[in-house]
């Protein structure tokens, strides 16, 4: 077996062996269980971790090439949809590539007397997560997978930066998710995605909690950052973190927007997607009052692109209608503000070609299905299938 293309002058990748042996590739073979003086190993039958700095990667797998077809999906770090469903014939073989961010929660310290810290507050269910520890993480699911080889370099790329609550962030566990955690599915192998986005979160303890900070401190020119807020920030019963829509709110916006020019990155603000509230006549109930309106205006006002989410996802619930609306959402449909993997995946997929639309760079980097959709006419929720994260189909060890 051939070694996986680098790129030209990039340090040394590392190579690990799935299935079968090729020179210059660590044998890694599914049960080889994950070891921290190693610092590579399954963390069970579906999730295969390399230890790893904090940055950017590029990896490339190679799948099929058994005796029977092969079908995989991939997943990293928290669940972050990468691959979908990727095919091979029975003795035929794709290689596929795609970028992966890995960070930690640690921040440089700060000069004597600075205000600060070393460290984001995490909270306790951030603690163990994959989204924060020390290792590169890839999730194998799918009816048939056949990962027989994995390659991981280092590489500078273009970083889309996400900031927002629950309903972005990268959902540890099934049936949650988010279209944070989607967005991956649609971005190509030039760029990036680092969702900083967490459940309950306002830009006042989004601050608070260094999770600006830690965002700014990898930032760079040529860098996008995404900011969705308004759900929390909302809450009059948080009277810490409440922020008005008619002065504080547009005022920690403008923040967020400055900090990311200062560094020479893109804002791009986010409309906050609806709850799934609908009246006898079918028609969505507006939850969000003047926020999704005081996003629009600062928009205009500082020249940000803008991605409405809040008028696209009462779209999209509208043309599910209030039978069907509650397939997008999770927990059964119970839950009206959180999505399911398949209404996470409709909204990323909004984003994504809503940043098409707006601005040329990032849809350069934008896989071609992302850069359109009518979110009035989505695909059928009943025909949207994707592996849950803990399915118990698993890598086959030879390949085959």
């Amino acid at each position: 077996m051939a070694a996986l293309s680098a790129a030209p002058d990039a340090p040394a990748p590392l190579r690990f062996a799935i299935a079968g042996k090729a020179e210059g590739f660590v044998p890694a073979p599914a049960g080889t269980a994950y070891d921290e003086a190693r610092g590579y190993g399954w963390e069970d039958a579906h999730r295969f971790s390399v230890k790893l700095p904090e940055g950017n990667y590029r990896v490339t797998l190679r799948f099929g090439g058994g005796r029977a077809p092969s079908a995989t999906t991939v997943k990293a770090e928290a669940r972050r949809l990468m691959l979908e469903n990727l095919r091979t014939p029975a003795r035929r073989s794709a290689t596929r590539s795609f970028v992966v961010n890995v960070r930690t929660a640690l921040l440089e310290a700060p000069p004597e007397n600075a205000p600060g810290g070393t460290a984001v507050q995490l909270k306790p269910r951030e603690k163990g997560s994959a989204t924060w520890d020390d290792r590169l993480t890839l999730e194998f699911l799918g009816a048939a997978p056949q990962v027989t080889a994995v390659e991981i370099a280092p590489v500078d790329v273009p970083t889309i930066y996400l900031a927002g609550d629950s309903t972005v962030t990268d959902q540890n566990a099934e049936p949650a998710a988010s279209w944070g955690q989607m967005l991956t599915r649609f971005v190509g192998p030039t760029a990036a995605v680092a969702n900083h986005a967490e459940s309950g979160e306002t830009m006042k303890s989004f601050i608070a909690e260094l999770r600006l900070a830690k965002m700014l401190s990898r930032m760079k020119h040529g860098d996008w950052l995404l900011i969705q807020f308004g759900h929390n920030d909302q809450k009059k019963q948080w009277p810490q973190t409440y922020a008005d829509p008619v002065n504080t709110f547009p005022a920690y916006l403008r923040t967020f927007v400055a900090e990311a020019r200062q560094r020479g990155a893109t804002p791009i603000l986010v409309t906050s997607p609806e709850r799934r509230n609908f009246d006898a006549a079918g028609t969505i109930v507006p939850s969000h009052g003047a926020y999704p309106d005081a996003v629009r205006a600062l928009a205009r006002s500082e020249g940000v692109g803008l991605i409405d989410l809040h008028a696209a996802s009462i779209a999209l619930y509208q043309a599910l209608g209030p039978a069907r609306a509650p397939l997008a959402f999770n927990d059964g449909g119970k839950d009206k503000t959180h999505h399911n993997n398949y209404g996470a995946y409709q909204l990323a997929h909004i984003v994504a070609s809503e940043l098409a639309r707006i601005d040329r760079p990032p849809a350069a980097h934008l896989l071609p299905e992302a850069r359109s959709f009518d979110p009035s006419q989505p695909p059928p929720p009943e025909r949207f299938a994707l592996p849950a994260s803990g399915a118990r189909s698993t890598i086959r060890p030879d390949g085959n």
